[in-house]
């Protein structure tokens, strides 16, 4: 253990003799405070604390990684051209303590520095209220949305597979069906039509959701929603009736114990909006249930997108959400710690930086890159599912847990949701790197005798 700790104190000296970390410092630094100034975002008090932590922690994640790639393949990749380790194995050091040693250091500084940059940006959050001349209601809508940890309940999808299997089978019986279309196609576009039309209200027409096991440790829960129209209208706004309470009052009509909320709202389209609703209309069974009628003076139908419809209510404090923000970051370290490790026992310098870059970059549209499988044709697809894509879900998905993704809307990131990423990311994909560098470095040929 001593020797792994020489080796890592060792690698933070040599770390922070670099000018390209003093570099990514500086920058880091001048940025954070330049944007604790300069974020407006949409004016309000609220856009401004979202456009800050969306900038703070991107630059933070993005810039500490970068120093993360760089840092865990120099330190290796310098020792071994410039023959230092010619100095450190020649000592009672094996290889293995060598590696574990430099990845210590590496991770310890991350630490040091993400703990650093994570107390800046949560320092100016905190104070930016404080020293902004923003109205009492726009402080309230910055308590409500943007300072606490809000969990989410979405509407599952409804099963629609008997009813397209019926559909399918009155086109084929009539002939109806269109030629150069597969099966698969024909299945997916009558799918996506009828889970439309349950999404859809006509004039007048009313849409109910249920949720289940609502329970809100504040005052209030919201309601997010999004939806489109079929006609624009010369506004661009729709009138709404939202109707929340307990779920046998608004869809049996049955007597309620509790309050019901019934309001009429004008919102505009294609743009997420929140609903703020008391708790107290919330039942002891937890069963809430939303209602929306497209309002008679309206002269369009309305459809909610997929994710057009959330209820959102308080489940845990700021603070808490934004330290599990920072360890989700740390997590992202750790494997480029560890990647940047493997690539420098086996490449030089310049490869080893590419091509940890290019791994890095996938594993931030990882995601995205999965879903765009889908969309090529057959033969292609066939190509890419038995050559790129099982490489690319080897990869973290990184996009997949962005740190803005749960800060800026205010959403709950759980204890369980950073478990599952700490063990799946840091346990399993990081380890098997480590043991892989080990492996290599192991049976690598630092000198040769020449007789």
């Amino acid at each position: 253990m001593r020797s792994i700790w020489a080796v890592a104190t060792n690698t933070i000296k040599q770390a922070l003799r670099m000018k390209v970390a003093a570099v990514f410092l500086i920058l880091l630094l001048v940025l954070l405070s330049a944007l604790g100034f300069s974020s407006t975002g949409d004016g309000t008090l609220k856009g401004r604390l979202q456009t800050f932590v969306s900038y703070g922690l991107s630059l933070t994640s993005i810039l500490l990684s970068l120093l993360t790639i760089i840092i865990s393949i120099y330190t290796v990749t310098s020792d071994i051209e410039q023959r230092q380790i010619y100095t450190v194995i020649t000592k009672p050091i094996r290889r293995f303590e060598f590696l574990l040693g430099k990845l210590l250091g590496v991770i310890l500084l991350d630490m040091v520095l993400l703990s650093l940059f994570a107390a800046i940006i949560y320092t100016i959050t905190i104070y930016m209220p404080k020293f902004t001349k923003a109205p009492e209601l726009e402080r309230m809508q910055a308590n409500y949305e943007f300072f606490t940890a809000r969990a989410s309940l979405t509407v599952p999808a409804i099963d629609v597979s008997q009813e397209v299997e019926d559909t399918y089978k009155k086109l084929e019986r009539s002939n109806g069906l269109p030629e150069n279309v597969s099966y698969e196609e024909m299945i997916a576009q009558i799918t996506m039509q009828k889970q439309l039309a349950n999404r859809a209200a006509d004039v007048g027409q009313v849409l109910t959701w249920e949720f289940d096991n609502v329970k809100s440790l504040a005052q209030h829960f919201f309601v997010r929603f999004k939806y489109d129209v079929a006609v624009n209208p010369p506004d661009m706004q729709v009138l709404g009736r939202w109707v929340a309470g307990d779920y046998q009052y608004i869809k049996y009509g049955t007597e309620s114990e509790t309050p019901i909320y019934d309001q009429v709202h004008k919102n505009s389209v294609r743009d997420f909006h929140e609903i703020v609703i008391p708790a107290n209309v919330i039942p002891e069974h937890g069963r809430l249930a939303v209602a929306f009628q497209n309002y008679p003076l309206n002269s369009t139908v309305i459809f909610f997108p997929p994710d057009g419809i959330e209820v959102l209510y308080k489940a845990d404090t700021f603070t808490g959400n934004f330290i599990r923000v920072i360890f989700l970051i740390l997590f992202r370290l750790i494997f480029l710690a560890c990647l940047g490790i493997l690539a420098s026992t086996f490449l030089s310098f310049p490869v080893a930086i590419l091509l940890c870059l290019v791994l890095f970059s996938t594993s931030c549209f990882s995601g995205f890159v999965m879903e765009s499988f889908g969309f090529l044709s057959q033969n292609v697809g066939v190509i890419y599912t038995y050559t790129i894509k099982w490489m690319v879900s080897l990869l973290p998905q990184f996009d997949k847990y962005n740190p803005t993704r749960f800060m800026v809307p205010g959403l709950l990131l759980s204890w369980t949701v950073l478990a599952r990423c700490a063990v799946v990311m840091v346990c399993i994909k990081s380890l098997l790197l480590l043991v892989l560098a080990l492996i290599i470095f192991s049976y690598r040929e630092i000198a040769k005798i020449i007789v």
